[in-house]
């Protein structure tokens, strides 16, 4: 009875058609966020950026490789390079 007479009617209709788009809604972000996820990792993983994590000292090892690249492609020269290794390694 609770059906016919005393229930919500049309609105009972309404607010499980809303709850059902909602919910799915929520399970396709859900599942766009997660993949996102795994294949931005995949990349930094390909690019050789090192992983985020608070292993001490990462930063300062990057930045000596970047220095690196700079001198191998001739942007700075050697005494430049010595110079800015010099300053990269007393302030680790």
């Amino acid at each position: 009875m609770i059906w016919y007479h005393g229930g919500w009617g049309w609105g009972g209709w309404f607010f499980m058609a809303m709850f059902m788009v909602l919910f799915w809604a929520l399970v396709i972000a859900g599942i766009v966020a997660l993949v996102r996820y795994l294949t931005g990792a995949r990349q930094d993983r390909r690019s050789g950026r090192p992983p985020s994590s608070g292993e001490p000292g990462w930063g300062s090892r990057r930045a000596e490789d970047l220095l690196a690249e700079r001198f191998a492609r001739g942007e700075i020269d050697d005494d430049e390079y010595k110079r800015r290794l010099a300053l990269l390694r007393e302030h680790r």
